[in-house]
């Protein structure tokens, strides 16, 4: 089933599942691994972690008692084809995406909550 343009904007639209996918990138992890970095609750990484498989990025397997997590490149194709339409867009490319995500992830650390200043 292909997740909707919509569902998959959304997940992109939140940094910690942005984070998520960008760990996902160098291999498939466990689920406690995913979880291992971020300051929050294991239930609450499970909810992001059902958001990104919703909207068809990432699907989830257990293997023993163990539940892994997998990067799904190709459910990106209907966004980047989307955006291609507007003809500014490139198609999206893997490793500029993992860039892309390292870069705003490593931004969102110096962000100031007080917004443009020009």
């Amino acid at each position: 089933m292909k997740a909707s343009l919509d569902t998959v904007f959304a997940a992109l639209g939140d940094p910690t599942r942005r984070a998520i996918l960008s760990m996902l990138l160098e291999d498939d992890m466990a689920v406690t691994d995913v979880a291992d970095p971020f300051d929050m609750s294991l239930a609450a990484i499970s909810k992001h972690l059902v958001i990104l498989a919703n909207a068809g990025l990432i699907t989830q397997e257990k293997r023993g008692r163990v539940k892994w997590c997998k990067l799904e490149p190709d459910a990106l194709k209907q966004a980047s084809v989307w955006m291609q339409g507007f003809g500014q867009f490139e198609p999206v490319n893997l490793d500029d995406f993992e860039r892309f995500l390292a870069a705003e992830l490593g931004e969102n650390d110096d962000d100031d909550a007080g917004g443009d200043d020009g």
